[in-house]
C-alpha cells in the first residue's frame, strides 16, 4: 500500500539568500522516507499497516519497537527477557499473546507481577472471567459476590476463592516442602496448571502451563505481593515447609544475562509496563557489575511499552538513557532502545501478531533446564574476580 511521490520545487522561486545558505547536514536530517501514505482500504494486513501507516509519534515508536524486536532481538544468539506489569492476564492477554510468544521461542525468561500469575491460574483451572463495564455500582457488586478489575468481572466465591482452594491443595504437596526460588515455584505450579488444562480439555490458556512445557523460567520480583504469596503464607501457618528465597531469583536471572554475553550473544529486555518487574529484569546488569564486580556494560536491546511519564520520578517511566547511568543498558546500544508511550493492552496484541507474521519460530532455549549449569558458571566467574 506504499505510495511513491516526488517533490517538485521550482528553485527560481527560492530567494537568493536561502539558496546560498550553507546547510551541510540538511540532507542527513531529511533522509527519512517521505510521509505520503496511501489511503487505508480495510484490506491491508496488520504488518503492512504498521510499516506503511505508523509513521509518526507513538505509532512510529511502536513500529520502531516491533522492528527492533523482530529484526534484532529475535536473532538466534539473543536471550530475550520479558517483564509483565499491570492486570494483563485478567484481560485475556496471557491466552492471546504471551502464550503464543512462549510457544514459538520468542520469550526466553519472564519476570511478572504475582497478580498476573495468580489470575493466569483462573484460566488453567477453567474458572471464568467476564467482559463487563467500569460503570457499575461497586457496593452492589460486593453484595452480589462479584469482583471488578476495571471492566473485567469475576465471581468472588466461584472464581477467586475456588482458585485459592486449588492453589492451597497444590502447595501442600510433597514437592513444595522445601526452600526454593520463584522459578521453581512457578514451574511446579505450571506442571499442575498443565494437568488442569488437559483435564478441562483446554489448550494453551495458561502462561504458567505453557512456560512449564517450554522450559521458560517465570519469576516474580515480589512473591508476597499477590494471592499466590498470600496462600503460601496461609499454609505456612498450618506447618507447610515451603519457603521462598529471593536471592535464588536474583542470582539465577543474573546468570542468564551473563551466559548470553559470555557465549558471544546479546541480552534483550522487552518491558510490558514498568514497576518492580521492569527493575528486576534490568537489575541483572548492575548485579553483574556493581555487586559481583564482573566487567560488563549493560543490556544490548531495550523495548518498553508504558503509559508512565519520566518526570514524576517513578520507575515505570524511567528511560533507557537513565538506565545507562546505572549500568543497566549498554550506552553504545542506545539507538537500539525504544520507548512507546501507550497502553500495553493495545501494543502487546500488535507486537504478537506482527512478530508471528514476519518472523519464523526460534528454537526453544529452555533456560529453566539450564539453571544449574548457568549458576555454576556465574559462581566460577564471581570467584575468579573476587579472590
Amino acid at each position: 500500500m506504499k505510495r511513491q511521490g516526488r517533490l517538485r520545487t521550482d528553485l527560481s522561486e527560492v530567494p537568493d539568500w536561502l539558496r546560498a545558505k550553507k546547510c551541510p547536514q540538511k540532507d542527513r536530517y531529511l533522509s527519512g522516507r517521505r510521509i505520503l501514505p496511501a489511503g487505508v482500504t480495510g484490506r491491508e494486513k496488520l504488518a503492512d499497516l504498521v510499516n506503511d501507516v505508523f509513521l509518526a509519534y507513538n505509532a512510529a515508536r511502536l513500529r520502531e519497537g516491533l522492528h527492533l524486536f523482530t529484526q534484532k532481538m529475535l536473532k538466534p544468539d539473543v536471550t530475550v527477557g520479558m517483564s509483565l506489569a499491570g492486570a494483563l492476564t485478567p484481560a485475556g492477554l496471557g491466552c492471546s499473546c504471551i502464550v503464543p510468544l512462549i510457544k514459538v521461542g520468542f520469550v526466553d525468561w519472564i519476570v511478572s507481577t504475582g497478580a498476573n500469575l495468580y489470575h493466569d491460574l483462573h484460566f488453567a483451572f477453567n474458572l471464568p472471567l467476564h467482559v463487563g463495564s467500569h460503570l457499575v455500582d461497586d457496593a452492589d457488586l460486593r453484595r452480589n459476590d462479584v469482583v471488578r478489575i476495571y471492566d473485567v468481572l469475576l465471581g468472588y466465591t466461584d472464581c477467586l476463592m475456588a482458585t485459592d482452594e486449588i492453589i492451597r491443595g497444590i502447595l501442600v504437596q510433597p514437592e513444595f516442602q522445601k526452600e526454593m526460588g520463584t522459578a521453581e515455584l512457578h514451574y511446579l505450579l505450571g506442571k499442575h496448571a498443565d494437568q488442569w488444562e488437559r483435564k478441562s480439555k483446554l489448550k494453551d490458556v495458561s502462561i504458567l502451563a505453557a512456560a512449564y512445557r517450554c522450559g521458560v523460567p517465570v519469576y516474580t520480583s515480589s512473591p508476597g505481593d499477590s494471592t499466590i504469596g498470600m496462600n503460601v503464607a496461609g499454609v505456612e501457618l498450618r506447618g507447610n515447609k515451603l519457603r521462598i528465597n529471593p536471592s535464588i531469583d536474583v542470582n539465577e536471572t543474573t546468570s542468564f544475562v551473563l551466559a548470553a554475553k559470555r557465549s558471544g550473544g546479546k541480552s534483550a529486555a522487552v518491558l510490558m509496563g514498568g514497576g518492580s518487574p521492569k527493575n528486576f529484569l534490568l537489575q541483572t546488569e548492575p548485579q553483574i557489575q556493581e555487586i559481583l564486580r564482573i566487567k560488563e556494560v549493560g543490556h544490548d536491546y531495550f523495548f518498553q511499552v508504558t503509559d508512565a511519564r519520566p518526570d514524576t520520578g517513578g520507575l515505570s517511566g524511567a528511560t533507557p538513557h537513565e538506565a545507562v547511568s546505572w549500568g543497566k543498558v549498554d550506552p553504545s546500544r542506545l539507538p537500539d532502545a525504544v520507548v512507546c508511550y501507550t497502553d500495553t493492552t493495545l501494543a502487546l496484541p500488535i507486537l504478537t501478531h506482527y512478530a508471528l507474521a514476519t518472523h519464523r519460530r526460534r528454537k526453544l532455549r529452555r533456560l529453566y533446564d539450564q539453571r544449574g549449569k548457568l549458576m555454576e558458571a556465574l559462581v566460577r566467574e564471581y570467584f575468579a574476580h573476587n579472590k
